[in-house]
């Protein structure tokens, strides 16, 4: 469920005109529905309210800070992968004690940061990153809490760019290695091993592949106790699914019913990193018509949002629904919708069934709340565009627009290069 609505042939986000956004904030422009945002999270929180957890959220699939605070704000913790993602949380007002830290290339000078800012546990998801915490936290003098992120070889039977579980798969320590990594762990001064984690895949549309991967966690966190190693969490991660076009993935509450069931009664905390299925359907990309460009083979519509705003397209080929902001009763055709990018890969949808559209016209790009700023890019020197919250009646700002000195902050030219173009223009 989303606020996303038409009142009279018109969309709305909650109580707010779309069209009034946009033309006064300008497009292209992401859009995000308060209510929305915190609907989702505390139905997927609330779906664990009978077991002990954690919700943090993955702020990969969407950083702003006004995003997170909310989400803080309701209880949740935040799944980090960079130093820079820990420094936003922590401005945004995330406890240090909710933050777990995963990703495959944890950089020395971030695993000190976090370390020294106290975050909940480290995932960690190879043998030499066991021993480079271990390294930092004596060091520095702390003790670093940490997970050994497993891969269980499960198939999450997603999109093979986006799943995480296979032994083909970068992330995590192979199953069948874990125990003797865990043991290792478990030697080191520096290190105090409390969880076990794991993270199959993104997107995913069956409960299945979830339990497949809890059953082969319990029997590990079973063989870990038998050598006296004490585990207090299990990292489920995040991968549950949302409805971009025909896709049924089940709710969070049937999600929640197969681990209770799975997992019976245990004295472990549960930590879940959902991202997507927060956020994903709570917000849209608007963007508006620039030319309708008919062929003999198709038509197409360009657009003033392009590749670099929303890349799952490009990336994925992924569907996005796309509606008309107003709809105007027009002719029925099959389009392409492109952006001003200079690459035959920058598109929004193929061979779409929608109303003609002429130019100035305004469409949304729907349920692209994840993976669609916190992807994009100044590629073709395009600055990157505004992110706007509605609440209620209200929208407000949640990050400006950048300009063309934005896009060149950070940029020196050398003074050798100076002298030749003052050569040239003497000469």
């Amino acid at each position: 469920m989303h606020h996303f609505h038409y009142i009279k042939n018109e969309l709305f986000c909650e109580e707010v005109p779309v069209a009034t956004i946009a033309q006064e904030l300008g497009t292209p422009l992401y859009l995000y529905s308060h209510a929305t945002l915190k609907q989702h999270f505390k139905v997927f929180d609330g779906a664990f309210s009978g077991m002990k957890h954690l919700t943090c959220f993955s702020m990969k699939s969407n950083s702003n800070m006004a995003i997170l605070r909310l989400f803080a704000m309701l209880g949740g913790g935040v799944d980090i992968v960079s130093g820079g993602e820990l420094y936003r949380a922590l401005k945004a007002g995330v406890e240090p004690t909710r933050i777990v830290y995963s990703g495959v290339g944890k950089e020395v000078a971030a695993l000190e940061y976090a370390l020294k800012t106290g975050i909940l546990m480290f995932n960690v998801e190879s043998a030499q990153e066991i021993l480079k915490l271990n390294e930092v936290a004596e060091r520095i003098g702390k003790k670093a809490r940490l997970a050994i992120r497993v891969n269980p070889d499960v198939d999450p039977k997603t999109h093979p760019y986006i799943s995480t579980g296979l032994k083909e798969n970068k992330f995590g320590i192979d199953i069948n290695d874990a125990l003797e990594q865990y043991s290792v762990a478990a030697s080191l001064n520096g290190l105090d091993v409390v969880g076990v984690s794991c993270h199959i895949g993104s997107q995913l549309t069956e409960v299945g592949p979830f339990v497949d991967a809890l059953r082969k966690l319990k029997k590990l966190i079973e063989d870990l106790r038998d050598i006296g190693i004490r585990i207090d969490y299990l990292n489920l991660g995040g991968g549950l699914g949302i409805t971009y076009e025909m896709e049924a993935p089940p709710d969070p509450e049937e999600y929640a019913r197969a681990i209770q069931t799975e997992l019976g009664a245990s004295d472990l905390t549960l930590i879940f990193e959902p991202g997507r299925v927060i956020v994903g359907n709570a917000g849209i990309l608007i963007t508006k018509v620039l030319y309708t460009k008919p062929t003999k083979e198709k038509m197409f519509f360009v657009v003033d949002a392009a590749m670099n705003d929303l890349m799952r397209p490009s990336l994925y080929n992924s569907y996005h629904g796309i509606q008309p902001v107003k709809n105007r009763g027009r002719e029925k055709v099959k389009a392409d919708i492109v952006g001003p990018i200079c690459e035959s890969g920058d598109f929004l949808a193929k061979g779409r069934d929608m109303e003609m559209l002429e130019p100035d016209d305004l469409v949304a790009v729907m349920s692209a709340g994840a993976y669609g700023f916190s992807m994009s890019s100044t590629y073709n020197s395009r600055p990157k565009i505004c992110e706007v919250m509605v609440k209620g009646d209200r929208y407000f700002t949640i990050r400006d627009r950048e300009n063309f000195e934005d896009l060149i902050r950070g940029e020196s030219i050398p003074d050798f290069l100076m002298e030749d173009q003052n050569k040239v223009q003497e000469g």
